[in-house]
């Protein structure tokens, strides 16, 4: 036999008391309620999964660009902190071009690093229990990215070092970075001041990744507020629930 669907008891209620009443135009963009379909945690945890890969994706292809942190002020590497009085005591001597080429190898460091950081990223999503998932999806914008980066940060730094070694030997850091380490220094043989020479593979490193978990922050906010962002069937279904 066929089923015919009928609104619900409260509804028709409704409905027979206005009608009651005498004559009733509803208006033209009246609805009755619909049901939400329920999620499964499969379907939760598959779509979480895919927005973290899709966030990783997009900023991994951006930051790896040429001038994807250089030009990017959420991302640039700066001359490092625990030696900026030698970038201040260089240009002062007049030495700017040292100093600027210095920083832009840094830059291309981190840019030629993120190239090399996708596939870690879709390793480290791989792993997401049901409370992890369940948690995520009712948290804030950037929860999932705030789980990524509290599960895999450390497991990051040890597999993206040796990648920044070599980023570093790519776009000639250290030949940037010697002479002016070497110049300053000689100077603290008059003026006293402390010799430094900073972990520049630790300081791009952390730079890196810290610069590729903003631009995954800024996609994961990106899906949850904008239905165009959820490319696939799974993200839309996921998030439009929220």
């Amino acid at each position: 036999m066929r089923k015919i669907l009928y609104p619900t008891i409260a509804s028709l209620a409704i409905f027979l008391l206005i009608g009651g009443c005498g004559q009733f135009n509803f208006p033209t963009d009246f609805k009755l309620p619909q049901q939400t379909q329920a999620l499964t945690t499969a379907e939760v945890i598959k779509g979480l999964k895919e927005a973290l890969t899709v966030g990783a994706t997009n900023s991994v292809g951006f930051a790896s660009k040429t001038d994807g942190f250089f030009k990017n002020p959420q991302l640039f590497v700066p001359f490092p902190e625990e030696a900026i009085k030698v970038k201040n005591t260089l240009e002062s001597a007049g030495l700017n071009q040292p100093v600027d080429n210095f920083i832009l190898s840094l830059n291309r460091a981190a840019e030629d690093a993120s190239k090399r950081a996708l596939p870690i990223f879709r390793d480290a999503i791989i792993n997401m229990s049901i409370t992890d998932a369940m948690g995520i999806l009712k948290g804030n914008q950037t929860a999932a990215t705030d789980y990524l980066k509290a599960k895999t940060k450390s497991q990051l730094k040890a597999e993206f070092s040796p990648v920044v070694r070599q980023s570093i030997s790519n776009v000639k850091v250290t030949s940037y970075w010697n002479p002016i380490a070497t110049n300053y220094n000689r100077l603290t043989l008059l003026t006293g001041a402390e010799q430094v020479n900073p972990n520049l593979e630790e300081y791009i490193t952390e730079r890196t990744i810290d610069g590729l978990f903003t631009l995954i922050a800024k996609e994961e906010a990106l899906i949850r507020k904008d239905p165009a962002a959820r490319v696939s069937d799974i993200l839309r279904k996921v998030f439009a629930q929220q």
